[in-house]
C-alpha cells in the first residue's frame, strides 16, 4: 500500500496547484495583463480557459503512470495513450481558439475585412489539422482517410452545390473587395443598408429601419448594387432650390454658399477644403432654379445635411427678402347660364 502513496500525491499535488493557478494565480494574473491592455492578451486568456487546470491533472497523472508500482503494461499503455490524447485534443482547442480570436483581431483592425467567414474557416482547418494528428498519434493510416474525403468531396460538392456557390461567392465578395463590412449598399431589389457581416453562406444588411436583410452570396456577387462607400466614403450632397425673378443672383449665390459652409462646418469640417458652389440652370415657369452642391462624410450624413440646409436657408432667406416662389395658379369661372 505505501508504494501507492507516491503516486496518489502527484495526482493530488497536481489538482491542487491546478485549482489555486486556475482560481487565483490565473485570475489575478489576467486581471494585471487586461490592465495593461496588452494587444493580444484577451485572446491569450480565453483560449486557455479551463485548459490549463486540465493541463495539470494530466501532468499529474502522467507523473503517476511514472512513479506507479507494477502495473499491466498494456493498460498503462492505454492509460498513457489517453493522457495524450487528451492533451492533444485540449492543446487543439486552444489553437483554434487562438487562431480564431487573432484572426478576428486582425479582421477589426483591417478596414473593411469580413471578420466570421475567415475566422470561421482558419478555425476548422486547425481543427482538421489537430483531429488528423490525434489519428496519426493513435496509429491510425491517415493517407487513406485523406485519399477517401478527397473522392467523398467531390460527391459531397455535387449535392451541396448552392453551400458552395456561396462559399466561394463570400470569398470572391472578400478578396475582390466590392463589399466590404461597414459599406452602405444599395441593392437592385430596393433593399440597402450597411453591411454589418459575410459569413460563409450570407451577406447581412442593416437597413436603417434597424431590420436586417440576410443576402446569399451567390445572389449578391450577381447583383446590381450601388456601394456608396467606393472608391471612398466621402459622397456630394445635391440640392435644388429655386428663387424668385426678381431676386439678385450674386447675392443669392454668396448667401447660399455661406450657408451651405456652416453646415458642413457642423457635420463634416474635415472636408471644409472641398469648398460648396451652386449652378444655376433653369429658367422655371415660377422662379430661377438651381442646384448646390456640398461634400458629406458619408452616405448617412446626407439626412443631417439636408435637414440643417434647409432650416438655415430658409431662415436667411426670410432675413434678406429672397423668397422661394411656389407655384400659383388663377383659375378663372365662366358662367354659361342665360
Amino acid at each position: 500500500m505505501t508504494q501507492w502513496i507516491l503516486p496518489i500525491a502527484l495526482i493530488v499535488v497536481s489538482l491542487i496547484t491546478g485549482i489555486v493557478c486556475e482560481k487565483f494565480l490565473f485570475k489575478n494574473f489576467k486581471k494585471i495583463i487586461f490592465q495593461k491592455n496588452i494587444p493580444g492578451s484577451r485572446i491569450i486568456f480565453q483560449a486557455l480557459h479551463h485548459v490549463t487546470f486540465i493541463w495539470f491533472i494530466l501532468a499529474g497523472l502522467s507523473s503517476a503512470l511514472v512513479a506507479a508500482p507494477n502495473i499491466n503494461p498494456e493498460l498503462k499503455l492505454l492509460l498513457q495513450r489517453i493522457i495524450t490524447i487528451t492533451f492533444l485534443l485540449s492543446a487543439t482547442l486552444v489553437a483554434s481558439r487562438l487562431t480564431a480570436g487573432f484572426v478576428n483581431l486582425f479582421t477589426r483592425k483591417t478596414e473593411g475585412v469580413s471578420a466570421s467567414l475567415i475566422s470561421n474557416l482558419a478555425k476548422t482547418a486547425v481543427l482538421i489539422l489537430g483531429t488528423l494528428i490525434i489519428l496519426q498519434t493513435l496509429g491510425v493510416e491517415i493517407t487513406p482517410i485523406v485519399t477517401t474525403l478527397g473522392i467523398g468531396g467531390i460527391a459531397v460538392g455535387l449535392a451541396l452545390q448552392d453551400t458552395l456557390a456561396n462559399l466561394f461567392s463570400g470569398f470572391y465578395l472578400i478578396i475582390s473587395k466590392q463589399v466590404r463590412t461597414g459599406d452602405y449598399v444599395k441593392l437592385d431589389a430596393g433593399h440597402e443598408g450597411y453591411v454589418t457581416d459575410i459569413n460563409w453562406r450570407n451577406t447581412t444588411i442593416k437597413e436603417l429601419s434597424n431590420n436586417v436583410v440576410i443576402v446569399p452570396n451567390s445572389k449578391l456577387a450577381s447583383a446590381i448594387f450601388i456601394n456608396y462607400h467606393l472608391p471612398a466614403k466621402e459622397i456630394t450632397l445635391t440640392m435644388n432650390v429655386g428663387v424668385s425673378y426678381d431676386s439678385d443672383l450674386e447675392q443669392v449665390e454668396k448667401v447660399t454658399v455661406e450657408v451651405a459652409k456652416e453646415v458642413m462646418r457642423e457635420i463634416a469640417p474635415e472636408l471644409m477644403e472641398n469648398q460648396p458652389y451652386i449652378r444655376f440652370h433653369t429658367f422655371g415657369d415660377f422662379s430661377i432654379d438651381f442646384t448646390l452642391y456640398m461634400r458629406v462624410s458619408e452616405y448617412f450624413d446626407q439626412r443631417m445635411g439636408k435637414h440643417l440646409f434647409v432650416k438655415k436657408l430658409h431662415k436667411r432667406y426670410q432675413e434678406l427678402g429672397i423668397s422661394i416662389p411656389f407655384p400659383i395658379r388663377d383659375v378663372y369661372v365662366q358662367n354659361n347660364s342665360n
